[in-house]
Parts: C-alpha cells; structure tokens; sequence
C-alpha cells in the first residue's frame, strides 16, 4: 500500500510523470563495470496511444533494450505538448487528451545506440528521436559496503574523451 501512496504522490507532484513499466532494469548481481564516461543520452518522444506489436510502444522499446542488456531506460509521461501535428495535448480536465506525449530515454554508448537505432526506427510510426552527447560520472546500484568496487566514486574529473586530453 505504501508503494501506491508514494507512487501516486509522485505522479500528481511531477512535470514529467514516470510510466511504471513491469520491467525490473538492473541485476544487482551483475552490476554495470566501465560505464562512466563519454556516452549518448537518446531521447525518444512519441504518443501515450502508439502501439506495436499489440502493446504500448514505449514498453516495447524498454523490453527491447533490456532483452539487449542495455544499462537502463526510463519512460516519463508529459503533462502537456505537441509535435509535428501542432495538436495540443494535455492532462488538464477542460481539454483532456487520452494521448499525451511520452519520452524514453537511455544513456549508452555510441556503438551500441548506431547498433539499435534502426530495429527502433521500423517500430515507431511518428514521433521524434534526439541524441545528445553525456558524461556519465555514476552509475551504481545501491549496494552494500562490502559490495562496493573502486569504480563506486563519481568520476568528475577529466575531459570529454582522450583525442581532447591528448591536446587534438
């Protein structure tokens, strides 16, 4: 019960709202090693309605990348937006839209996100897809101490990537 208090409070308290997916994304006995650094976040934007393969596109797309083992996805529902149609969407009441814009968005490398980008270009009708470049400077579980490796610290210091240390 304390989960769906806190899960509701989040969701009305939100600007971006988070979709809960049944998908547990992380093993914590198989953390993540070597995944700081330079990556690509991607964002996808696309409709709450849009569907593939018989279930919501968004779900598709989060068991798609953890089928390929990919560090973590995160859906978050807009509260209000509009893409290429210009219609107007929103979660107020006077002009409510059972369609409201979502985001998916995952952080990985380069190689892999070029790797599965057109497998997620034949799934999505319309919508929008933006790669930026990010630093990753964490990424753990919550672990105990005993459990922590050296790579537990955030990882703040350095440039972008070695062609810029090395002055090119």
């Amino acid at each position: 019960m304390e989960f769906t208090q806190n899960r509701e409070r989040l969701a009305n308290d939100s600007y971006l709202r988070p979709i809960w997916v049944g998908v547990f994304l992380m093993s914590l006995d198989k953390p993540m090693h070597g995944f700081k650094g330079e990556r690509v976040l991607v964002r996808i934007h696309v409709g709450e309605r849009d569907n593939y393969g018989g279930k919501p596109l968004y779900e598709a797309i989060v068991e798609l990348l953890h089928a390929r083992h990919y560090a973590g996805v995160t859906v978050l529902r807009a509260i209000m937006g509009f893409g290429a149609t210009a219609r107007l969407r929103t979660d107020r009441i006077d002009v409510f839209s059972l369609d409201l814009p979502v985001v998916v968005e995952f952080v990985e490398t380069e190689e892999r996100i070029t790797a599965i980008l057109p497998e997620i270009d034949q799934m999505i009708a319309g919508g929008l897809i933006t790669l930026e470049r990010a630093k990753v400077i964490m990424y753990r579980a919550d672990l105990p101490p005993d459990r922590r490796t050296a790579s537990w610290q955030m990882d703040m210091a350095g440039l972008w990537n070695t062609d810029e240390r090395r002055g090119r």
